[in-house]
């Protein structure tokens, strides 16, 4: 690797979410880290583009990541699968894309929703600090706006239904509400819930739509077929992807659509 490629790959990472090049960096490969998730990569490149392997990841980022990006057939020295990417705009995609996933998977929002919540209870007066209904209030606060951003992360910033990317016009909806979760790793489970614009948050939040275990969108028939029009709602419409991970969460949404035991 000559040193113009090296800045090349340096600065794609830098730009994208891998800001770090770790001290084990070795040969042809550059690996890269973050000090905002775990994620660990190497790149090297290639006469045709460059090669990207995932190092340490959660369990659930390589077949999420394939939804985008494809990985190659060409096994390295590690044993890891490259993907091969054509030049430094794919490069940049890629890592931006593993970066946005390696944030919003769990448990790294879990991760950074504490060390938020701390903060957060810092900047307090010591009195309200230790009220446990201010307690309450914050870590609420917190995990909520933290489990948006792993939706938009997750979701590409765009509806999980329309593909809509515009954040003002985008909700992140539990499919098992904030209340109900027993414990704050599932209230910031990026796969309870959906980023969706705010007509299908709507009628998703208050129980009068759902979707099957395949994505399709259900909707309750006490929403007359003139309304179904004016919020745009086609048969056709569906999830952008279901991960096996949504199912469970999907199954306990749907159990609270009193319309669909009838």
């Amino acid at each position: 690797m000559n040193l113009l490629q090296r800045a090349l790959i340096e600065k794609a990472g830098h730009d994208n979410g891998f800001e770090n090049v770790l001290q084990s960096s070795a040969g042809e490969w550059l690996n890269l880290g973050s000090a905002r998730h775990a994620t660990t990569v190497s790149v090297q490149a290639i006469a045709e583009g460059f090669d990207a392997t995932l190092q340490s990841f959660p369990p659930s980022l390589p077949a999420e990541l394939a939804r985008s990006f494809p990985s190659g057939s060409t096994a390295v020295a590690s044993g890891a699968t490259a993907y091969r990417l054509a030049d430094e705009a794919a490069l940049a995609r890629w890592l931006r894309r593993t970066a946005a996933l390696a944030q919003a998977l769990p448990n790294q929002a879990m991760k950074a929703f504490e060390a938020d919540v701390e903060a957060a209870l810092a900047s307090l007066e010591p009195a309200a600090a230790k009220n446990t209904e201010v307690q309450r209030m914050v870590r609420q606060r917190v995990g909520q706006q933290a489990f948006r951003q792993a939706m938009l992360d997750y979701w590409q910033g765009s509806c999980a239904v329309t593909g809509l990317a515009l954040p003002q016009a985008l909700k992140a909806s539990h499919a098992k509400a904030w209340a109900l979760c027993t414990e704050d790793a599932e209230r910031l489970d990026v796969f309870n819930g959906f980023l969706l614009s705010a007509n299908l948050d709507a009628l998703f939040d208050s129980y009068l739509a759902s979707f099957t275990d395949d994505g399709t969108l259900l909707i309750a028939p006490t929403v007359p077929s003139a309304a179904r029009q004016q919020l745009g709602l086609t048969d056709n419409l569906q999830l952008r992807w279901v991960a096996g991970q949504h199912r469970p969460y999907l199954a306990f949404h749907r159990a609270q659509c009193a319309w669909l035991a009838e």
